[in-house]
């Protein structure tokens, strides 16, 4: 299971479309923004274009949102990453990061999603885990060693993706790195055949936490409203 929750079928069931292609845009824009307008040499837009294409945001979405990124329309683009901490109901803690135009509106409703639980202040709950680079990709050589693919990347862990994650006839692996290394990482696969599929910053719980069977609603239906929220970029937590 990857850092970032995800509930399975969330993109057809808890997102409508237009909030799930307006999501994948903004992230397009701000690693355009942030490290230029060229997906092959910014690896993070690459990803996030490649994202894009998989759920099937048209092109000239993803086109527009490019250059609005790279500054080529004239528009202002002022999105800033926000980071709430805290704990989903039965405590388990909860790591959300928000990307948001007005922090004034952002977050007080984040604070009323966390009723159900419980917001923290900054540092009460980072410490649960550890702040890494990820790359997600794909090779369709199967026969590849994973741990030595790690190593040449500079990766310092590799774990295969499940069947579910993976692309059909391909290996799939989901590689952790220093956050300082990721652009390197994900470079050093992309011109050795791999499809990068995700390059991020993102929390690892330090201990996953195991929740019973009878408190996993809850906690999922308090996952699922941050989720919804327009601004909600990522959320992390340490259930398994």
């Amino acid at each position: 299971m990857g850092a970032q929750w995800k509930q399975k079928g969330r993109e057809a069931s808890a997102l409508k479309r237009g909030q799930l292609f307006g999501k994948l845009a903004k992230e397009i824009i701000v690693a355009a923004k942030a490290g230029g307008g060229d997906p092959h040499l910014n690896a993070r837009l690459f990803a996030a274009i490649e994202t894009a294409k998989k759920h099937s945001v048209p092109r000239d979405t993803i086109e527009r949102a490019v250059k609005k990124g790279a500054g080529l329309t004239g528009e202002q683009v002022n999105y800033e990453l926000v980071t709430y901490e805290g704990f989903a109901p039965h405590k388990v803690p909860v790591i959300v990061e928000c990307l948001t135009d007005n922090r004034s509106r952002t977050a007080p409703e984040i604070r009323v999603l966390f009723k159900a639980g419980h917001l923290g202040e900054i540092g009460s709950v980072a410490w649960m885990f550890n702040h890494v680079g990820i790359v997600e990709a794909h090779h369709p050589d199967t026969s590849l060693d994973l741990e030595t693919v790690a190593i040449e990347a500079g990766a310092q862990n590799v774990e295969p993706l499940d069947a579910d994650e993976a692309t059909a006839g391909h290996i799939g692996a989901r590689f952790f790195c220093d956050r300082g290394d990721l652009d390197a990482v994900s470079k050093f696969l992309t011109k050795s055949g791999w499809t990068v599929t995700a390059s991020e910053m993102s929390y690892v719980a330090k201990n996953a936490m195991d929740v019973p069977e009878a408190q996993k609603p809850e906690v999922i239906a308090f996952l699922t409203a941050l989720d919804e929220h327009d601004d909600v970029h990522r959320v992390y937590t340490a259930m398994k």
